[in-house]
């Protein structure tokens, strides 16, 4: 039941990213209340679901054999590492956006392909954490599910606007195809808990960092209050479930 309904969600986790071309509300600024309002339940999900998490499995690694790991809190560590990829990557984002328009016309093919290769080592994570966490069941995954997808709708609309045309052309194909290679990964073999852990904690920072870049700046114009909305009803609904 678990391993179908994970394939299920690698395949929504595909129809997002393909459908995300035509949802023309994501792509405009100021950002829609709607889109302010998947802002707020990401958010959520990082703080009521993702930290929690990573401290109940930087508690597992200290409660069993760490001497294969290199230092006392490698899940955290891991973490930091994750996020500060990913920033980096934000960072290189903004050679683009800043480029006049006129040169956009012949924009920048290394940055893009630097791009991909990240986003699809993290989608194929998603992808593989799918089926191998040993914690899922219905409501984590459907939990999961919702929140991700919402995730991916903003992280497309971040890359379409730095890639346009060519994130529609092939980037959106490399990201989804990216979610079900990492699922048939994980149903094939397994990488060790240990391994598993820290894929985790890498993953985990990067998307606190992407969720955050996506709502905090002021140039997306956010909406506060549906923020907000978004922020209490998903907090609500993952601490009473």
């Amino acid at each position: 039941m678990i391993v179908l309904l994970s394939f299920l969600c690698a395949l929504g986790f595909v129809a997002v990213h393909i459908a995300s071309k035509y949802l023309t509300f994501l792509h405009v600024i100021p950002r829609s209340k709607l889109l302010s309002g998947m802002g707020g339940v990401s958010v959520a999900y990082i703080f009521i679901h993702i930290l929690p998490e990573l401290n109940a499995y930087q508690y597992e690694l200290n409660s069993g054999d760490t001497s294969g790991l290199f230092m006392d809190n490698p899940v955290y560590f891991v973490a930091m590492i994750g996020l500060a990829v990913f920033y980096g990557l934000e960072k290189m984002g903004k050679v683009v956006r800043n480029t006049p328009s006129k040169a956009k016309k012949h924009p920048f093919p290394w940055l893009f392909w630097i791009h991909m290769f990240s986003f699809f080592t993290y989608n194929f994570l998603i992808g593989y954490l799918l089926i191998q966490e040993e914690s899922n069941n219905v409501t984590e995954l459907t939990l999961y599910f919702f929140a991700l997808s919402l995730h991916f709708l903003s992280n497309d609309q971040g890359l379409r606007q730095d890639h346009q045309r060519m994130y529609d052309h092939y980037g959106r194909w490399l990201l989804a195809a990216a979610v079900l290679i990492g699922w048939t990964v994980g149903f094939i073999f397994s990488m060790g808990e240990n391994i598993v852990t820290l894929l985790f904690s890498f993953l985990a920072g990067g998307i606190i960092l992407n969720v955050l870049k996506e709502e905090l700046p002021e140039e997306k114009e956010s909406n506060f209050w549906a923020f907000a909305v978004g922020l209490i009803f998903y907090a609500a609904l993952l601490s009473f479930i």
